[in-house]
């Protein structure tokens, strides 16, 4: 599939499967945490079905000017994917091909130089002008997770990123999610810090597993303090309880 605009020609082509991806490690820790934290909330929720991909650290690919261009967004969402076969291990992912373009791609800073705000067209191009004028991705997140600082740009009808401000809660609403994306300040697992996390259409935030388990540890020890109450009441008044 080839898609022309002004400036550039875009093709979008699959991977040969001999193709050898670069495999740089991640930073930090901080990384791979924030990542899987997000999937953790979609994923319980029941909100990653067949045909959303959503990936930490994958290859995205594009044709720009009959060069190859892949970059490795720190996690990204999206929809209409077509799926693999039963023994196919996703390696990249190549949108107008694979599925849509994805509805939101976030990179996590920290403290190594990189291009997440590069707009350099020239090959190779930076993040931003990837994101922003060659998949045309709708909403581009930048988080710093020592500080908590999200940034949200959405493309607007001219085909430029956008700051977005949040609203009164402090979150910002993802349409292709369907969902509201803040920060929450806590601990999971053995980080404490900063988090990006989802929240819904009426406001209620979104649970990782261990928090639903002492949730319902919390209910269950509420309910039979509230029998042992009443035990004690009745005992009080001379009526022995029902065991």
């Amino acid at each position: 599939m080839t898609v022309s605009t002004a400036d550039l020609k875009i093709t979008w082509e699959k991977l040969p499967d001999d193709f050898i991806l670069d495999e740089e490690p991640v930073e930090n820790i901080d990384q791979p945490l924030l990542a899987a934290g997000l999937r953790e909330i979609l994923e319980i929720a029941g909100l990653i079905v067949t045909g959303i991909l959503v990936a930490p650290n994958m290859g995205i690919c594009a044709t720009v000017d009959s060069k190859l261009v892949i970059k490795a967004p720190d996690w990204f969402y999206a929809r209409n994917v077509q799926t693999l076969e039963s023994k196919e291990i996703r390696r990249s992912y190549t949108p107008n091909l694979e599925g849509d373009i994805p509805a939101i791609v976030m990179e996590f800073l920290s403290a190594t130089p990189c291009d997440e705000y590069s707009s350099k067209p020239t090959y190779p191009p930076g993040k931003w002008y990837f994101y922003e004028q060659v998949l045309r991705v709708p909403i581009y997140a930048i988080f710093e997770p020592a500080t908590g600082l999200l940034e949200i740009y959405q493309l607007d009808s001219s085909g430029k990123y956008q700051v977005q401000q949040p609203d009164l809660n402090n979150h910002y609403w993802i349409a292709g999610v369907g969902l509201f994306l803040g920060v929450w300040q806590g601990t999971k697992a053995e980080r404490t810090g900063y988090w990006l996390r989802w929240w819904d259409e009426s406001g209620q935030m979104l649970l990782w597993g261990a928090e639903m388990v002492e949730r319902e540890r919390q209910e269950k020890a509420n309910v039979q303090q509230r029998a042992d109450r009443l035990a004690a009441q009745l005992r009080a008044a001379g009526i022995e309880p029902e065991s």
